[in-house]
């Protein structure tokens, strides 16, 4: 067929074992390889696809920081000669030859034609199918020094019709110090097709890539300290010859600073290019007859080689090597190159401002450096900031009152790595009174301040500590979180604020620190892990009880000195203690509404009406034991008292009654918000159950709770009309009782309620999650803890303890 893929039958006899244990760790290198391939009986025929015309090239690409070197340009070209025609130094580069050379007539610029001999570390099998021992590659050198730059351009010779390497070299001088010299390289790698092994082939050769990179600077700082052994400290510039042409010839250099910025490559080319012919008594004596002394000894002048403090970048679109490992950290080869590349398409594409470098970094980490999803995320970041003026949110935003005297949070030193400590007092918060009186848009708000005022501190320990700080240390103390802590609005307002942050402040929290959980912990944990970026997860750690005192605890992570006074340190920490927010602050909800700020209230809230002789009732059927009800309400009028029933019988709604003085009587039944599902033919103990110890609510309460179910079937929560103690504990008829009947419409109660229930599989995942958190004596903790919830569930009717109930009046 014309235009099809070739196939290439190889077949093989495999006698030797060292060729199976290579195939194994082919397969190893090459996922997509098939792995029974040497697993097959002596013969193995494999059908490879070579050259398919329809199938797309894989294309990386690299682009290096700029390095420095603290030497002159003279000095740095006399070190690099040294590497020719090989180097012991790169074990690959085996060979060298000039193919020609050229000078122009005022001996300024030197062009030179080589071609170099590379042999790959490759699989021995990928190398027979290939049919090659050693890989060629072509290089053009071009040294002006005039200009005092040398521009290397390199391609492969081998393979060319399916793979072609591209690579791109510059010395030059620095911009701002004439005396020290820049390096920056730039590489693609387009594989079209090599005999179906294309990834194979694209992994060596970024493996290759990165290694020689790796190596590039170290062999000239090699042969830098050899000259400096041998005396050698200077070497002078070019001057035109004074017997020679008056004229220069000026040459046109083909490499500029890359525009786009690239990823890998292989057989190594960077620090396995040769360069320059001449050798480096033929440079000299081109550049001066006799005028001056070709060389200076130690005694004379020369530039200091420690680093200096004052880093800067080389020019204003590139970055300098040493400023990255200082400001940013160390990152690898391919990394730095995610980093510029990135940098450099934000500031092609985003003429105004762009993030700082250790925020392009961020995104970058938080994406495992895929550059397409970091770019996704960074524009879409972007344009929220832009959207809601964030880069101006410490200068305008004003911390309510509220916040400043309920928010339980704030900044307090930093921890041993010298990054800033956030502390949160979680559980001494009011979360429900905050967004009752604050709404979720003003806390969110308050957020992203802190995030914003995070990233400036983490600016400020960088240069006070002198080392890359890009993330803060969060410590969450849970002491006093109970069910009010799960109040459903408080919680959507939660998730929001997560989401938010880790769509826009990514890889900003360092870890996590939770300490003092206590048994309701897994319930949130349930709702919010699911929200929380996998590698965010990763840097929690959860502390039970007093735990967090011991081995493994805070003094691992916090100096001893700053320790707050309420963890049993002697640091006194002004982190407010928080408090209940007073309901004459509370907002109603068309305030809220009005100032854009969404509470859920209408969405997730129902109401119920309780009459005296008639409670409400929500039935909730449990499929799997082990499941967890939840439940949040508000007794908006009236006491009541509340129940949890257990049936395995479903319950039936009565049909509708007419109200029992007619259509027009003055007696009326409760309306159509008010449900009973116990018919009055059960009996109790024997139809239902009761599974949890009545509860006697008072008018204006918020409750909260959960109940670990034992048995599957049907639940039924009851909300019933709460009777004065006076008239329960006597059999004889009381006058107030008989006209308080008379009157239902005085008795009538009422309730805003929410269920939910968590699966007992999520539930027992959550639980697992917290337990793998925490420390082994937290594990504990938290096992025996539900251990001890499970079993007073199925062990007693009545027990208190089988659920997690919280209020407030």
């Amino acid at each position: 067929m014309m235009g099809g893929p070739r196939i290439i039958s190889v077949t093989q006899r495999i006698r030797d074992p060292s060729t199976l244990l290579e195939l194994a760790d082919w397969g190893n290198l090459c996922p997509s390889f098939p792995t029974d391939w040497y697993e097959r009986p002596p013969t193995v025929e494999h059908s490879l696809v070579a050259g398919p015309t329809d199938v797309p090239s894989m294309v990386q690409k690299y682009q290096s920081p700029v390095r420095v070197y603290k030497q002159p340009f003279e000095l740095v070209m006399a070190a690099y000669e040294r590497r020719f025609p090989t180097c012991h130094l790169i074990p690959m580069f085996v060979d060298s030859e000039v193919l020609g050379q050229s000078v122009s007539d005022d001996g300024s610029v030197h062009t030179v034609q080589r071609r170099c001999k590379l042999d790959v570390d490759a699989p021995r099998l990928l190398k027979r199918i290939a049919g090659v021992d050693y890989v060629y590659f072509s290089q053009e050198n071009t040294l002006n020094k005039r200009e005092r730059t040398l521009h290397i351009e390199s391609h492969n010779e081998t393979f060319s019709n399916r793979v072609i390497i591209h690579e791109l070299c510059c010395y030059s001088t620095h911009p701002e110090n004439e005396d020290w010299t820049c390096f920056e390289q730039s590489a693609s790698l387009d594989i079209k097709s090599f005999f179906g092994f294309e990834s194979t082939v694209e992994k060596i050769a970024m493996k290759q890539y990165a290694s020689s990179i790796n190596k590039g600077k170290e062999i000239i700082e090699f042969y830098l300290n050899q000259l400096d052994e041998e005396g050698i400290t200077h070497v002078p510039r070019w001057s035109p010859s004074l017997d020679g042409p008056t004229s220069s010839v000026t040459v046109k250099p083909f490499y500029t600073a890359p525009k786009v910025l690239d990823q890998e490559m292989p057989a190594g080319t960077a620090a396995a290019n040769p360069v320059l012919a001449d050798t480096v008594d033929d440079e000299i004596a081109s550049v001066n007859d006799s005028a001056t002394n070709d060389i200076t000894s130690k005694d004379g002048s020369r530039q200091p080689d420690n680093q200096t403090e004052n880093l800067t970048v080389a020019s204003d679109d590139k970055l300098d090597a040493d400023y990255i490992k200082r400001y940013l950290g160390d990152l690898t080869p391919l990394q730095e190159s995610c980093l510029i590349r990135l940098r450099q398409w934000l500031q092609e594409s985003h003429k105004g401002k762009i993030p700082k470098d250790e925020h392009i970094l961020r995104f970058l980490r938080a994406r495992d450096f895929n550059m397409d999803k970091a770019r996704e995320t960074m524009c879409q970041s972007l344009t929220w900031r832009k959207q809601h003026q964030v880069d101006y949110l410490l200068e305008t935003w004003s911390t309510p009152p509220v916040l400043t005297d309920y928010y339980t949070g704030g900044w307090h030193h930093h921890d041993k790595e010298g990054r800033p400590l956030y502390i949160l007092r979680l559980g001494q918060m009011d979360t429900k009174g905050l967004v009752r009186a604050l709404g979720e848009e003003s806390l969110l708000r308050h957020v992203l301040s802190i995030n914003e005022e995070g990233l400036r501190r983490c600016e400020e320990n960088t240069k006070i500590f002198g080392r890359p700080i890009s993330c803060w240390t969060c410590l969450v103390d849970l002491e006093g979180l109970n069910m009010r802590h799960l109040w459903r609005p408080g919680v959507k307002a939660l998730l929001r604020i997560i989401e938010v942050v880790e769509a826009n402040y990514p890889e900003t929290l360092g870890r996590l620190l939770i300490l003092r959980a206590p048994r309701v912990f897994p319930v949130l944990w349930t709702l919010v892990s699911p929200f929380i970026d996998e590698n965010t997860r990763k840097k929690f750690l959860i502390y039970a009880g007093n735990d967090y005192q011991g081995p493994g605890g805070l003094v691992d992570y916090i100096d001893k000195e700053v320790i707050p006074d309420f963890l049993g340190g002697d640091c006194m920490c002004e982190v407010p203690e928080g408090g209940l927010v007073p309901k004459s602050l509370y907002r109603t909800a068309e305030e809220l509404e009005n100032d854009d700020i969404r509470l859920w209230t209408e969405t997730i809230y129902q109401s119920g009406s309780i009459f005296k002789g008639a409670p409400h009732e929500v039935v909730i059927e449990i499929i799997d034991a082990s499941s967890v009800i939840t439940w949040d309400f508000d007794v908006c009028k009236g006491d009541v008292v509340f129940h949890i029933y257990h049936s395995k019988r479903a319950p039936q709604p009565p049909a509708r009654k007419e109200p029992l003085g007619g259509p027009h009587g003055s007696l009326g039944t409760p309306g159509g918000n008010n449900v009973q599902l116990i018919d009055k033919s059960w009996t109790l103990g024997l139809d239902y159950s009761m599974v949890e110890t009545p509860l006697t609510c008072k008018e204006g309460e918020s409750v909260q709770g959960s109940h670990v179910t034992r048995w599957p079937g049907f639940y039924i929560l009851q909300w019933r009309f709460h009777t004065m103690p006076g008239s329960a504990s006597t059999n004889l008829t009381r006058v107030d009782d008989v006209l308080a009947s008379l009157q239902v419409s005085s008795h009538k109660c009422k309730v805003m309620y929410y269920t939910e229930v968590i699966g007992s599989e999520d539930f027992r995942t959550a639980c697992f999650d917290v337990q793998s958190l925490g420390s082994m004596t937290s594990l504990e903790s938290s096992h025996s803890g539900f251990s001890q919830l499970s079993h007073a569930t199925s062990s007693s009717n009545n027990s208190q303890s089988s659920s997690m109930i919280s209020r407030q009046t």
